[in-house]
C-alpha cells in the first residue's frame, strides 16, 4: 500500500507542474489514473536507472507541448519537440575543444591512392628538393637572444673582378652575416632571407637568389640588368629557429584550420566538423573521398541525419593556442618578421653600359651557378628573360581582339579569381552572368556575345577556406579539365597552392600529380590548348598569417609546382618573383599594377606577336 500510495504521490506531482491544457489532451487518451500510473512509473524508473532529469524534462516539455497542437497531429509534434528539446539540452554539455587530433605525421600524408613506385620515387626526389637547413638540436630550449636579429645583421656589397666598378652583364654579389640579438655572430644557417635589386627612379627591381652557406653568412646574387642606379634590399622573413615551428606545425598540426559542413533534411540540420584526415577511432566519419581522383575527405557523421544530407562546405576558423609563449616570441611584427637588414657600407651602385668586349667570367668570388630570373620590371613593366615575347594589352579592344571567339576557363583559388575580376573590370562588353553564387565564392561566368567570349571561374576542390561553397559545387580540377574538349580556342588557367599550406606537403603533390595527369590527356587530345599556370606569390605577415600561410610554406609549395610542370607545354607565370622583384608591399592578392603584368603575360601566350615575314 505504502508503494503504491508513493506511486500516486509521484504521477500527482507531474500532474501539478503541466499545464492544464496538455492534462486534458492526455486524459482524453489515457484513464485518469492509467495517466497518473504512468507519470509514477517514469519517476521510479528516472530514480533507478540512474538517469539525470533529462528523461523527465523530455517528458515534461513532450506533454506541455500538446495543448496546442490537435490529436491527429499528435506523431509529428512529438517527434518535433523531442528532437528540438533533446539538441537543446544535449548542446549545452558537448565539449568546447575539438576532437584531439593524431599527431602523426604520416598519418595525413598518405591517406588517399597508394602511390605507384614511379610516384613514390618522384615525391622522395620532391621532398630531397626542399630540403630546408635547420639550426642543430639545442641541449636546452631555444631563448630569443640566442636567434637570428635583423637588427645585428648585415650585409656587405662585395667588390667585382674590377674593383667597385659594374656593368650590365655582371653579376652583384652581397654577403649577409647574420648574428643573434646579443650581437654574436650565428653559425649555423636556416634562415628564410629574400633578396631584390631595385631602382626607384627607373621603377626597376629584380629577385635576387640567396645561397645558404649554413655556418651563419648567406650570398645574395643580382644580375645586372639596367643602366643607372641600383639598391640592393635584403629581408629576414622569418630567424631559422622559427622555421623549425613552422616545420612542427605542417607536419603535426594540419588542423589547425578546420572546416564544417551543413547536413539538412527537412527540419532537422547539424554542423559537423571536417577535414582531409579526421581520426577514424572518435566518431563515425562520412567518407566523401573523389571516386576518380580517390582524392580523400571526411566530416564527422552526424547524430540524427544520414551522410548524403550534406548541403554545402565552409571554413570553420583557425585554432588558437598552437605555440608556447616562448615561441611566440619568434613571430613578432617589426622585430623577426620581414624585418630589412642594414647594410655595413654602401648599398647602392652605380650600373654602367655594358662592355663591348664582355669577358665571360662570373664576378662572385664563390662562383656560384649563373643567376637566372625569369624577368625584371624597368619603368613598372615586366620583362621575361626566358625568350618569352611580352605584349602590352592596356586597351579593351586588344583584350576583346586576343580573346574573340575564345572560352577561358579560371579554376583555383582567390588568387586566380582576381585576374577574373580584373577582366570584368578591363573590358565593359565582358558581362558577367547572374549564376546567383556566393560572393568571392562562386562559380562565375562573363559573356561577350558580339565577340563570342566565354569567361569561367570555378574554385578547386577541398581543402578550400571560402565562406561557403554548395556540396554539389565542389569539383576537382582534375575532373574538370578531364570534362573539356580543348583546342586552339580554349584556354586554360590554374591557380593551387594558397590553401594547402596548412597540410604535409606530399598532400599538394598527390594534388598537383591528378592535375598534371588530366593536363597531360587534356593536351594529347587537343594540342592546340592553351595552359597557364599561376605560381604562389609573397604576402603580408604578422605572428597569426605566418602560422598558417606563411611565405615559408608558399615557397616550398612553388618550388614543387615549378619541378613537376617543368618541361610540359605550359605557361608558368612566376608570381612569386613578380611580387618579390615590385616595390610595393607583399599582398596575397597583389595590387592592379603587378596583376596587369601577368594578365599581359597570358594574352601575349594566348596571341603571340605576329612575326614579320621575311624579305625575299
Amino acid at each position: 500500500m505504502y508503494l503504491i500510495f508513493c506511486f500516486f504521490v509521484f504521477g500527482s506531482i507531474i500532474v501539478a507542474i503541466l499545464p492544464k491544457a496538455s492534462v486534458n489532451v492526455l486524459t482524453s487518451i489515457l484513464h485518469p489514473v492509467t495517466f497518473i500510473l504512468y507519470c509514477a512509473l517514469l519517476c521510479i524508473f528516472i530514480c533507478y536507472s540512474q538517469a539525470d532529469l533529462l528523461h523527465l524534462l523530455t517528458f515534461v516539455f513532450l506533454v506541455s507541448e500538446l495543448s496546442s497542437f490537435s490529436l491527429q497531429n499528435w506523431n509529428r509534434h512529438m517527434i518535433l519537440a523531442s528532437y528540438q528539446l533533446h539538441r537543446r539540452i544535449l548542446s549545452s554539455f558537448l565539449p568546447e575543444n575539438l576532437p584531439t587530433f593524431y599527431h602523426n605525421s604520416t598519418y595525413c600524408a598518405h591517406l588517399g591512392q597508394k602511390p605507384s613506385p614511379e610516384d613514390e620515387l618522384e615525391e622522395r626526389y620532391l621532398l630531397d628538393s626542399i630540403t630546408w637547413p635547420g639550426p642543430p638540436a639545442p641541449s636546452t630550449p631555444t631563448v630569443l637572444r640566442q636567434t637570428s636579429d635583423p637588427v645585428h645583421s648585415l650585409f656587405a656589397i662585395l667588390p667585382s673582378n674590377e674593383g667597385r666598378e659594374w656593368h650590365v652583364g655582371d653579376q652583384l654579389e652581397a654577403l649577409v652575416q647574420m648574428h643573434d640579438f646579443q650581437g654574436r655572430p650565428k653559425h649555423y644557417g636556416g634562415d628564410f632571407l629574400v633578396a631584390r635589386l631595385h631602382s626607384p627612379e627607373l621603377r626597376a627591381g629584380v629577385a635576387g637568389k640567396v645561397l645558404d652557406h649554413k655556418n651563419g653568412f648567406y650570398s645574395a646574387l643580382f644580375p645586372l640588368l639596367w643602366v643607372g642606379s641600383a639598391w640592393v634590399e635584403i629581408t629576414l622573413v622569418h630567424p631559422s629557429e622559427a622555421i623549425t615551428v613552422l616545420r612542427r606545425l605542417r607536419e603535426e598540426r594540419p588542423d589547425r584550420v578546420f572546416f564544417k559542413s551543413l547536413f539538412r533534411l527537412g527540419f532537422l540540420s547539424e554542423t559537423t566538423v571536417c577535414n582531409m584526415c579526421l581520426p577514424p577511432d572518435q566518431q563515425p566519419l562520412c567518407n566523401y573521398t573523389d571516386l576518380y581522383t580517390g582524392e580523400p575527405w571526411y566530416c564527422y557523421k552526424p547524430k540524427m541525419l544520414s551522410c548524403d544530407t550534406r548541403i554545402n562546405h565552409a571554413k570553420g576558423g583557425y585554432l588558437k593556442h598552437l605555440i608556447t609563449n616562448k615561441e611566440a616570441l619568434l613571430f613578432q611584427s617589426g622585430v623577426n618578421i620581414k624585418i630589412q637588414i642594414h647594410a655595413s657600407g654602401p648599398e647602392r651602385i652605380n650600373v654602367l653600359p655594358q662592355r663591348k668586349d664582355k669577358i665571360n667570367e662570373e664576378s662572385s668570388s664563390i662562383k656560384p651557378d649563373p643567376v637566372s630570373p625569369s624577368g625584371y620590371y624597368y619603368e613598372d613593366m615586366w620583362r621575361p628573360l626566358n625568350g618569352f615575347t611580352m605584349r602590352q594589352f592596356s586597351e579593351s579592344s586588344a583584350i576583346i581582339q586576343c580573346l574573340k571567339n575564345k572560352v577561358v576557363n579560371m579554376y583555383g583559388d582567390s588568387t586566380v579569381r582576381q585576374w577574373f575580376e580584373y577582366f570584368i573590370g578591363l573590358v565593359p562588353e565582358l558581362k558577367k552572368f547572374n549564376l546567383h553564387s556566393p560572393k568571392n565564392v562562386g562559380p562565375f561566368m562573363a559573356v561577350d556575345s558580339t565577340h563570342n567570349i566565354l569567361l569561367k571561374y570555378r574554385c578547386h576542390g577541398p581543402p578550400i577556406r571560402f565562406s561557403t561553397v554548395m556540396s554539389n559545387e565542389l569539383r576537382y580540377i582534375s575532373n574538370e579539365l578531364d570534362g573539356l574538349s580543348g583546342g586552339p580556342n580554349t584556354v586554360v588557367v590554374l591557380s593551387i597552392w594558397a590553401h594547402f599550406s596548412t597540410f604535409p606537403v606530399e598532400v599538394y603533390i598527390r594534388r598537383l600529380r591528378h592535375i598534371r595527369r588530366a593536363l597531360v590527356r587534356l593536351l594529347d587530345r587537343a594540342p592546340g590548348t592553351h595552359v597557364v599556370i599561376r605560381s604562389a606569390n609573397l604576402q603580408a605577415l604578422d605572428q597569426e598569417v605566418s602560422l598558417y600561410n606563411s611565405d615559408w610554406y608558399s615557397l616550398q609549395l612553388d618550388e614543387v609546382l615549378r619541378a613537376m610542370f617543368k618541361g610540359m607545354n605550359v605557361l608558368l607565370v612566376d608570381a612569386w618573383q613578380m611580387s618579390l622583384a615590385h616595390h610595393l608591399p607583399h599582398a596575397l592578392h597583389p595590387p592592379p599594377v603587378i596583376v596587369k603584368n601577368m594578365i599581359d603575360m597570358l594574352l601575349s601566350y594566348v596571341c603571340p606577336e605576329k612575326k614579320k615575314s621575311q624579305q625575299t
